[in-house]
């Protein structure tokens, strides 16, 4: 599988990382290995060494750093998983804050709520009134908000690395020889390709690398579609509903979210693209016809919505990777052929907060200090509990 092309196939997001891992080299062992480089093996990585800075901690991402669904995603922070309030999930937006101030980590979070939409029983003071197969009005308001991915991205490995986490871009893992202190082997000449002894691992890898996080059933991956515009007027923003700046999702069909940014350019979502081999997202290419004519139906819908954005301007377009399941719950499990690894992922677009919170609840798991959800359970195959 190749990593070293997914700009070109999955276009440009706007968000900058501004964070390089220190080069070091590759270690033969290490207590923690995580794999993985967006929100959850970062913050994952970072937790780890709050929690136990006498342990080794290696994180090995296949690309760079917020390279998948990360530093591809709109930002907004959601307070539920893609399947509602599972038991005994907690507090995930409070939680969230707090990880972020205790790794000083600022990413411009905002909380100040989030809209579903419909085109049915709006509320009687909408501010929203925009023409899309019917009126779509606020239908209610939940916990929510926004934030900026590609500094969360940075801040995480920051917090990481400052920890004493090694971070190391373009590590793809090929393999994982699993047993008592798991063989990972990374890819480079076949010949000599690098092998590190792990106590413990997290796979933290979402919608890429299904077959070695053990997601081959059940799971769906694809690209979700977004545009950006260039920024409207303070003055023209209040007219189209937005000038709160609350992020908003459809909660009928057609699918419809979106979020306005400190700028005032708007990000607007909707599609998912499928890859040719529907298991192997990083094949999905949106320079492709049929992208062209999902954004193009997107940006003239978002055109058509309100006069006020009759005349927007797209500077943007771009897909990032989605990983959903059947029962539309996050993946939080022991891997099935190992109990001293752990696959955390598929958030379904709930991602932005929801996949640090868990990253921490995670490292806490490795560390022995809490248990696993009820919840998030992966078929038990191969060779379950060596």
């Amino acid at each position: 599988m190749s990593f070293s092309r997914l700009s070109s196939r999955w276009g440009e997001s706007p968000w900058q990382i501004d964070f390089t891992p220190s080069m070091q080299a590759i270690p033969e062992k290490t207590d923690y290995a995580v794999i993985g480089g967006g929100f959850t093996g970062l913050a994952a990585a970072a937790w780890l060494r709050l929690l136990a800075p006498e342990k080794s901690v290696a994180l090995f991402e296949a690309a760079r750093i917020g390279a998948g669904v990360s530093g591809r995603t709109g930002g907004i922070a959601l307070a539920e998983t893609a399947a509602g309030d599972l038991p005994g999930l907690g507090d995930v937006l409070g939680g969230f804050e707090k990880i972020l101030q205790k790794l000083d980590v600022h990413c411009d979070l905002l909380l100040p709520g989030a809209w579903e939409i419909g085109r049915t029983g709006g509320l009687p003071q909408s501010p929203i009134e925009w023409t899309d197969s019917g009126t779509l009005r606020v239908v209610k308001e939940v916990p929510g908000g926004t934030l900026d991915p590609g500094k969360l991205v940075s801040g995480l490995a920051r917090a990481a690395e400052t920890r004493g986490a090694r971070i190391f871009e373009n590590a793809p893992v090929m393999q994982i020889r699993w047993g008592a202190n798991s063989r990972i082997e990374l890819g480079g000449n076949s010949a000599n390709r690098p092998v590190i002894a792990a106590e413990k691992i997290l796979l933290a890898t979402n919608a890429l690398s299904l077959g070695l996080a053990g997601l081959n059933e059940g799971a769906h991956p694809c690209l979700t579609l977004a545009s950006l515009t260039a920024p409207i007027t303070e003055q023209d923003l209040p007219s189209t509903g937005l000038g709160a700046k609350k992020p908003f999702y459809t909660a009928d069909l057609p699918y419809l979210w979106g979020r306005v940014r400190r700028d005032n350019s708007i990000i607007w979502g909707a599609g998912l693209l499928s890859a040719p081999d529907e298991k192997n997202v990083v094949e999905a290419d949106i320079s492709g016809a049929e992208a062209a004519q999902m954004f193009a139906s997107l940006e003239k819908r978002v055109r058509g919505l309100h006069p006020a954005l009759h005349s927007l301007e797209f500077t943007h377009r771009w897909g990032g990777p989605i990983l959903f399941r059947d029962d539309w719950q996050p993946v939080f499990d022991f891997h099935p052929e190992c109990k001293d690894a752990i696959v955390l992922g598929a958030y379904a677009g709930h991602g932005v907060a929801l996949s640090s919170y868990l990253a921490a609840w995670a490292a806490e798991v490795l560390l022995g200090k809490r248990a696993l959800p009820a919840w998030g359970k992966l078929a038990r195959q191969g060779r379950a509990g060596v």
